[in-house]
């Protein structure tokens, strides 16, 4: 169970989107005003935060910023019928993970919350996991965000490193294609999946030891892919 805060000043809004959450397993905090949200923000660790950005008291960027220097890896996905590039722009600038803005789809919604958590790796009590992985002869160490394989470092680009974690992630489980765009490029609706097969091809090229033969990264016929072999923490 991960704890999530929302910070919605819309009262059924809120409600609404809370009980959807709370289905999904989640335990939930809701909050009205910015001041209220920051300071249980601060108060009750959450493993995300969901922040409006036209709220009472303390807007949503003053939140935001507020919370960027008590903790920077704390996963916060803005919710605002602000939708302007300059609107995005300035919550990315100032620490925001995702931005959607209103009115959205509560499916997508939960999925990019879900992709969030994945992402930073944190359980249902806000420890996080293990950092470090090994899977054939490549290691993985997620804090620093580098791979290894012979014990020479493999050079991954951004979104490289981000699908493989995102595939180990799963625990052999299948992704699509659809899923990995959400939770690696933050891109939902009509989009081709062509970038996610390119990436797929390149991290079997850098990984795997014969790429037209994967091992680990799996494809699985009209489903997506999914990831192949224990990825345990090293022993020290």
């Amino acid at each position: 169970m991960s704890r999530i805060l929302l910070v919605e000043d819309c009262v059924d809004l809120a409600d609404g989107l809370g009980r959807n959450l709370e289905i999904e397993g989640h335990e939930v905090k809701i909050e009205h005003d910015g001041e209220r949200g920051l300071s249980v923000a601060l108060g009750w660790p959450p493993d995300l935060v969901i922040l409006d950005l036209m709220i009472p008291k303390i807007d949503g960027y003053q939140v935001l910023a507020k919370l960027r220097i008590r903790n920077d890896s704390l996963p916060v996905l803005i919710l605002s019928a602000r939708g302007t590039e300059v609107d995005k722009v300035q919550g990315f600038r100032l620490g925001a993970d995702d931005y959607m803005t209103k009115p959205f789809g509560v499916l997508e919604l939960i999925a990019r919350v879900e992709a969030l958590l994945r992402r930073s790796r944190i359980n249902g009590h806000g420890r996080q996991e293990e950092r470090s992985f090994t899977f054939g002869d490549v290691a993985i160490d997620v804090s620093s965000r580098s791979v290894t394989r012979h014990g020479k470092e493999v050079g991954l680009a951004p979104k490289e490193f981000d699908l493989l974690m995102a595939l180990v992630d799963q625990k052999g489980a299948v992704i699509s294609r659809y899923d990995l765009l959400v939770e690696v490029w933050g891109v939902t609706g009509k989009i081709m999946t062509r970038t996610v097969d390119t990436h797929i091809a390149q991290l079997r090229r850098k990984l795997e030891e014969t790429p037209a033969h994967p091992r680990h990264i799996l494809t699985v016929r009209k489903a997506g892919y999914r990831f192949h072999g224990a990825a345990n923490q090293p022993s020290t």
